[in-house]
């Protein structure tokens, strides 16, 4: 693309924001959201209270849920899976599917007869 194209583009651009701010300024629905963000922060600043000391009041649980997934790890633990081939009598203990022995005995004896010796 030549400078002079993505110029002339650029301005194009430029005028359509333009024109979609305009719209904003005139919406009625922002003028109000506008006058209620002033008026809250006012009266936040003139109690001394916060965004979060609102929540904290109006909603106390609301920081506990994000509290304790942050607490806690992101999964949880794995269980331990014991399978026993019965023609073998051979036992594979894992955690998860990702098992060198646990995949030949799938692929030579299927699946689901593989699921059915866990133990």
């Amino acid at each position: 693309m030549s400078i002079i194209a993505e110029y002339k583009a650029l301005e194009a651009q430029i005028a359509e924001q333009q024109k979609r701010l305009e719209a904003l300024k005139a919406d009625d629905k922002l003028k109000k959201e506008i006058e209620f963000e002033t008026k809250l922060r006012t009266l936040l600043a003139d109690y001394g209270f916060s965004l979060r000391n609102v929540i904290a009041v109006l909603d106390p649980e609301a920081g506990k849920g994000r509290q304790a997934a942050a607490s806690k790890g992101a999964r949880r633990e794995r269980v331990l899976k014991r399978y026993q081939n019965p023609n073998t009598g051979e036992v594979v203990e894992t955690k998860g599917g990702n098992h060198k022995i646990l995949k030949a005995w799938k692929e030579e004896h299927g699946a689901a007869t593989v699921e059915s010796w866990l133990q």
